[in-house]
């Protein structure tokens, strides 16, 4: 749904504000840092746990990629805890952890915790099963950190329609904090290997994730 991109540029703006920043990628697919890192995949925490897992990218972001198992071997979730335990208290002002959100696995949710979270943003669409997902987040943070640790939505659009993730919102009680338009700017800016708030900063596109 987009949270990958959204993640990536909230850091790198974070960066350009001054702030020391650490990047954490929690999907198997470890592809959070790529824009980061202009357009490189670093090497995982679950690929060799001996290893240093952090690598530096522009504006000194600390970038970080938890990967996963081998398929069908293993449970990546499970490496989370190690992970963040390598990492988790590092000395930085943000930690930006990117949590897929379409699993129930346990160990996924550890950077979400109360003791490991200040803060959570949930990247959504207008689409059913994306809002389906943003509601069962909702119900596993009541389970692992309640209270109000959610900060609200991002509404990634896919068109221009926005009737259910405004009905969503309003329904959980939750604010949207930021709504990102669709753009071919994200596509170019991805194949160019970077964030779109570094290679356009004046755009429509930055200055609605900018605020």
């Amino acid at each position: 749904v987009g949270k990958s991109t959204v993640s990536s540029n909230l850091s790198y703006l974070l960066s350009e504000m001054g702030f020391s920043v650490l990047h954490a990628g929690c999907d198997p697919k470890h592809d959070s840092t790529r824009l980061l890192t202009g357009g490189v995949q670093i090497p995982t925490f679950c690929s060799d746990t001996a290893a240093d897992p952090v690598r530096y990218g522009v504006n000194g972001i600390a970038c970080a990629e938890c990967g996963g198992a081998e398929p069908g071997r293993g449970c990546a979730g499970r490496g989370m805890e190690l992970f963040m335990e390598r990492i988790g208290g590092m000395d930085v002002d943000f930690r930006v952890a990117d949590v897929l959100g379409d699993v129930v696995c346990g160990g996924y949710s550890i950077p979400a915790r109360g003791s490991n979270a200040d803060g959570v943003l949930i990247v959504t669409s207008n689409e059913f099963m994306s809002l389906y997902a943003a509601n069962n987040i909702l119900r596993g943070l009541a389970n692992i950190n309640p209270g109000e640790c959610v900060i609200g939505l991002v509404l990634n659009r896919t068109d221009d329609d926005d009737t259910s993730a405004r009905g969503f919102a309003e329904a959980a009680g939750i604010p949207i904090v930021c709504e990102v338009p669709r753009s071919q700017r994200f596509v170019d800016a991805e194949a160019a290997g970077g964030v779109l708030a570094r290679i356009d900063p004046g755009c429509p596109e930055t200055a609605a994730l900018r605020g």
